[in-house]
């Protein structure tokens, strides 16, 4: 039986194999997200100067207003819709999609849409 722990080495495993082909340069930085059970987290980075560039998640102020839970498939839709709109005022249009380990379904797939749907092209 896996436990969350093992389920979690098994995640940062992959995400290891991913970064090393998923790098973000300053034209075109790095759409990095992470998940827990009651959140969502999304960030922009430049992993050339190691700066973020942009963020989001569903602790924000404006998500929390209008959802009741944080970990699920309509607050992922909400940051990446918010994370595309501060993307676009830092002035970034295309990023690299980092998946971080997780697979490309429900709550990441969710953000990745609403975020192509706001402007960004990954």
């Amino acid at each position: 039986m896996l436990t969350l722990d093992s389920r979690n080495v098994g995640r940062q495993r992959i995400h290891r194999r991913i970064r090393c082909r998923v790098v973000g340069r300053p034209q075109m930085p790095r759409l990095n997200v992470f998940r827990s059970l009651g959140h969502i987290y999304a960030q922009i980075v430049d992993d050339a100067r190691g700066h973020t560039l942009a963020s989001a998640s569903s602790l924000d102020k404006e998500v929390r207003k209008t959802l009741k839970s944080g970990g699920n498939v309509a607050a992922a839709k909400t940051v990446g819709q918010i994370l595309a709109t501060r993307a676009k005022a830092a002035g970034v249009s295309r990023v690299v999609f980092d998946r971080g380990g997780y697979a490309y379904h429900g709550r990441v797939k969710a953000l990745a849409e609403a975020a192509r749907e706001g402007g960004l092209q990954f």
